[in-house]
C-alpha cells in the first residue's frame, strides 16, 4: 500500500517552498582535519597525522536550519555562540549559506561548541570537543524568547533541538511550547536525556530508541516493550504524535486513539549515519509545514535519512534529490 500518489508527492513539495521555521537549540560547528599516517611520534607512542584539508561545516542545531534551507524553506536558527575563533568560523558558514544570523547571541561567558574530528587513512584517529554544558542566563533566555515572540506571527514551525548544552533550559522550553500553542506553530522535538519529559504538549516528539530506554530506565527488545514505550510517552508528554526513529528498522508512529504505525527504512548502501537525525527532524517539519498529514511526513522523513546516509560525513538533504528519487520508486512500485 502506498502512503503517498505522485499528484501528492508534488503538491507537498511545492508546498516547502518558503516556509519559515526557526531552530532553537544548541548551535555548534564541526571542523574536520583529513590526512595521512605515515610515522609514530617521537615524543610519545601516538600516530603523527600529515594534513592534507581541513574545513568546518555545521553541527547541531545549525546543521538542522541548514536542512531547512536546503528543502527550501528559511531557517532562522536561534541560540548562542562564544566570542572567539570558532565563533567567527560559524558567523562564516551563516553568510556563505545565506541563513539569517538574527537569532544568534553572542555570549563571552562560553565558547562556541565545536566538534573537532581528526581522521586519517578513512579511520577517525580522535575527536576534540569544546563546549559549556552550563545553561544560558536568564538575560540570554529571554532574549531568545523576546526573539521568537518577535517572529511568531510569520512563523511556520519550531524545531526544539535539544543536545544538552544548556540553550534550552526548563524556563525556554516551557515558555516556547506555551507561545507556540498560542499562535498554532507547528512544534517538533528533537530531544535528549536531561529534559527529555519537559517537552509537554508539542505537535511532534521525535526521540530514538536509545533514548527512550534511558529516559524509562528500560531495554525495548521486544515490538511490544516499543510499543508500550511509544504509548507511555504520547501520555506522559500530552503530544498529538510520538515518532520513534529505530535505525535500520525504520519509525514507529503513535498517536493517540489510533494504532501503530511502522514505516520500515527502504534498503541501502550506508556509508555514514552522521546528522541523519538532523535531516529526519528537518524533512517532517517541512512537510507538516507544507500540510502533509503525519504519515506522509513520516514517510519523506525516513527516506531523506535514509539518502544522507548514503553520503560520507554530514551533508544536508537536498529537495530536488529527495523528490526525484521518491518520485522514481513510486512510478516503479
Amino acid at each position: 500500500m502506498k502512503i503517498i500518489s505522485i499528484e501528492r508527492l508534488n503538491e507537498i513539495k511545492n508546498g516547502f517552498a518558503g516556509k519559515n521555521v526557526a531552530v532553537i537549540g544548541d548551535l555548534m560547528i564541526d571542523c574536520y582535519f583529513w590526512g595521512a599516517v605515515k610515522r609514530i611520534s617521537p615524543e610519545a607512542p601516538v600516530p603523527v597525522v600529515e594534513v592534507d584539508d581541513e574545513f568546518v561545516r555545521f553541527g547541531g542545531a545549525a546543521n538542522v536550519a541548514y536542512n531547512i534551507v536546503t528543502l527550501g524553506g528559511k531557517a532562522f536558527p536561534v541560540g548562542v555562540i562564544g566570542n572567539d575563533s570558532d565563533g567567527e568560523s560559524f558567523k562564516r558558514l551563516m553568510e556563505e549559506a545565506g541563513i539569517s544570523s538574527e537569532g544568534i547571541i553572542v555570549d563571552n561567558s562560553r565558547p562556541t561548541t565545536a566538534k573537532t574530528r581528526v581522521i586519517a587513512s578513512q579511520q577517525h584517529v580522535v575527536r576534540i570537543d569544546k563546549e559549556s554544558k552550563e545553561n544560558i542566563s536568564a538575560d540570554i533566555e529571554n532574549k531568545i524568547y523576546s526573539f521568537i515572540k518577535s517572529k511568531a506571527d510569520t512563523l511556520d514551525a519550531v524545531i526544539l533541538e535539544d543536545y544538552n548544552k544548556g540553550v534550552l533550559t526548563r524556563d525556554l522550553i516551557e515558555r516556547v511550547i506555551s507561545l507556540c500553542e498560542e499562535k498554532e506553530i507547528v512544534v517538533t522535538v528533537d530531544p535528549k536525556l536531561l529534559n527529555f519529559f519537559e517537552y509537554k504538549n508539542v505537535t511532534v516528539f521525535k526521540p530514538n530508541r536509545k533514548e527512550t530506554e534511558d529516559a524509562l530506565g528500560t531495554i525495548l527488545k521486544t515490538p511490544e516493550e516499543l510499543s508500550q514505550a511509544g504509548k507511555e510517552l504520547l501520555e506522559r508528554l500530552n503530544a498529538k504524535y510520538v515518532l520513534l526513529t529505530l535505525g535500520e528498522e525504520g519509525l514507529a508512529l503513535f498517536e493517540s486513539g489510533q494504532p501503530e504505525k511502522k514505516i520500515p527504512t527502504k534498503a541501502r548502501k550506508v556509508s555514514d549515519v552522521s546528522g541523519a537525525g538532523d535531516t529526519v527532524i528537518s524533512t517532517l517539519t517541512m512537510a507538516l509545514a507544507a500540510g502533509a498529514e503525519i504519515s506522509e511526513a513520516a514517510y519523506l522523513a525516513n527516506y531523506a535519512g535514509g539518502l544522507v546516509c548514503e553520503e560520507v560525513g554530514i551533508v544536508p538533504i537536498k529537495i530536488d534529490h529527495l523528490f526525484s528519487t521518491v518520485g522514481k520508486e513510486l512510478k516503479n512500485g
